[in-house]
């Protein structure tokens, strides 16, 4: 029997890392936490037995940067990486770079990453391994001439353009008719290189109102492959999935077609030598499925499928990439009852689900039978701008799908969050519809304006007495501690703690004060402005101004791109007219609140 890892590195932070270190305490194996500057009170690295701090700045300064990863692993003596889902999950040179270092990745193998990163690799792999792809290309694109000219004559429009190396909504844009190829080619292309580092994109035929139908696929190191059943995603803002059930409504997927689906996802996992967890997602419609894209991690929304099978999927990942055999075989997967997922999103689904980061007060969770929430904030903690939106994930198990309707309500009534705008209101507005009763996708209330715009809420705002109970609980100490042979002097603001410090162990023996307060990011307030002035609605960076002082709009038309949470989010005219002010500059960080553009009244 292979031997199992005394110590892993969680390469992630918030829900998903605790999530992976939760399944390592069970297992009996140690782990290892790494956090940027603002994540410094963050919980994923409290639970952790050792915490790697990665330094202040970006996501590429630290989640995302390999050799400061692979450096933290061999100062703590990790025997592996688990590099949860996003960040560094699906970056095969990361892959790659464990393997020289001698430490397992516990994920596939980097050619299977490699196969299917690339999003042409993957379609031109499954169509010759004979698994059905949406019409489309299986070379990149190399010009918007090229893609004008293969839309015309080859796919018709709509069409989608996407990112080679996109995923998770990012990089996908659609053209519903020629003139708007060029918008989408160069937002696609530009998302792609922003977040993947690959500006490719290839064409696929724009189906209008599909269903999103993956299967979770298993594989081990001796040549099992194994299918759990799948997932309906369909559900989704911007191409992003915002609830998942499984499995599928049985009006929309039967035994048969499961069985024919599950196959399929076995199949392409065989043709990549596939190891550990991974999904095989798709769309449905017609009765027709196509093979989509494969995600060689574990999913985001993998509780789902845990809960109506009673697997757990991220244990199952680790035993693979230790060299153990899967626990259980095909015949032995069964799904019983119903599950859904709704994510908890700092976002404000009012404003065409713009970001809302920001500080929390009281924070209580539901629970009771059958409710699951794997969250990565608490009490008094906080959403920061500087990653994705989501505070946690809501699950919900019941006998069947009405029953699991009823139950996730029940949940989402008790979830109190104070201080954020999140998606609970929308959660509980769509899974109150005739829509979401009839298991249709939902997409009319997803894009019907007005019908959001009802869902706006006041957050209710956390209590000055609790916070300055909590403020006048904290008391500072000042240590001197040693980490790789360096001795610095720290001040520590924390709450008093019986006998002196807590102290968290580190891999060369020392002992590291309890973290002081991350860095905060300034938020801006709501400007007044009145009907001429349109104001951000949310806080992020001017990523694309699209227009000029002095210019004539369209209401509608689009304006700025502002990126915030990993998101690219359009701001568009409130109203007819003529730009006369334009205080915005790209590149420029903007809040929540202030102005972007005055537009008068051409006649005024």
């Amino acid at each position: 029997m292979p031997a199992m890892f005394s110590k892993v590195l969680v390469a992630n932070r918030g829900e998903i890392a605790i999530r992976v270190i939760r399944a390592l305490e069970e297992m009996g194996i140690a782990s290892v936490a790494v956090y940027s500057e603002i994540d410094r009170d963050a919980l994923h690295a409290k639970r952790a037995a050792e915490a790697y701090n990665l330094g202040d700045g970006p996501a590429s300064e630290n989640y995302l940067h390999v050799e400061k990863m692979i450096d933290v692993a061999r100062r703590a003596k990790a025997d592996a990486i688990h590099p949860g889902y996003g960040f560094l999950a699906e970056n095969a040179p990361f892959a790659s770079a464990c393997e020289q270092a001698g430490i397992v990745f516990i994920g596939p193998p980097p050619s299977a990453i490699e196969a299917m990163g690339s999003k042409t690799k993957a379609r031109e792999l499954m169509k010759a391994a004979g698994v059905p792809i949406v019409p489309g290309t299986t070379e990149p694109v190399a010009s918007v001439e090229e893609a004008l000219e293969l839309a015309k004559k080859e796919i018709g429009f709509p069409v989608a353009v996407k990112a080679a190396g996109g995923g998770g909504g990012k990089g996908f844009r659609v053209a519903l008719k020629e003139s708007e190829l060029q918008s989408a080619f160069e937002g696609a292309s530009r998302e792609g290189e922003k977040f993947f580092a690959d500006g490719t994109v290839y064409l696929e035929r724009y189906l209008p109102d599909p269903r999103h139908v993956e299967v979770q696929i298993l594989g081990d190191r001796h040549g099992n492959v194994i299918h759990l059943g799948e997932r309906d995603c369909s559900i989704q803002r911007r191409h992003q999935k915002v609830i998942e059930e499984s499995p599928a409504p049985e009006w929309i997927v039967d035994p048969q077609l499961r069985e024919r689906i599950g196959k399929i996802g076995v199949e392409a996992a065989r043709a990549v030598g596939y190891v550990g967890a991974g999904t095989i997602e798709g769309l449905l419609q017609d009765g027709e499925y196509y093979f989509l894209e494969m995600n060689t991690r574990v999913q985001v929304e993998h509780c789902v499928t845990e809960m109506t099978t009673g697997i757990d999927i991220v244990k199952e990942g680790v035993r693979a990439a230790a060299g153990e055999p899967l626990s259980i075989s095909q015949e032995q997967v069964s799904l019983r009852g119903h599950a859904i997922e709704c994510r908890i999103n700092a976002e404000d689904a009012s404003k065409g689900f713009a970001p809302a980061p920001g500080k929390i007060g009281r924070y209580r969770e539901p629970s009771g039978p059958g409710v699951r929430v794997d969250s990565g904030v608490g009490e008094h903690g906080e959403v920061s701008p500087m990653y994705d939106p989501m505070v946690a994930k809501l699950i919900v198990w019941d006998v069947d799908r009405r029953q699991a309707t009823k139950r996730m309500l029940r949940a989402l009534n008790e979830y109190e969050i104070e201080g954020l705008r999140t998606l609970i209101p929308f959660h509980k507005a769509l899974l109150s519809s005739e829509q979401w009763e009839r298991g249709e996708t939902c997409r009319d209330l997803l894009e019907d304006k007005q019908w959001l715009k009802s869902l706006a809420f006041e957050p209710k705002e956390p209590e000055a007495g609790a916070q300055q109970t909590q403020k006048e609980a904290l008391v500072e100490r000042s240590y001197t501690v040693e980490v790789s042979g360096k001795r610095f002097d720290v001040k520590v603001l924390g709450a008093p703690v019986a006998g002196g410090a807590i102290a968290n162990a580190t891999s060369n023996g020392a002992q590291s004060a309890q973290r002081s307060g991350p860095k905060r990011a300034k938020r801006g307030g709501s400007s007044g402005g009145g009907p001429d002035t349109l104001s951000s609605p949310l806080q992020g960076n001017m990523w694309k101004v699209l227009v000029q002082q002095g210019d004539t709009v369209e209401e509608g038309q689009l304006l700025c791109i502002i990126e915030a949470m990993k998101m690219e989010n359009e701001i568009t005219a409130h109203k007819p007219g003529v730009i006369v002010e334009l205080p915005i500059e790209e590149g420029a960080p903007i809040a929540a609140g202030a102005p972007i553009a005055t537009i008068k009244d051409a006649a005024s």
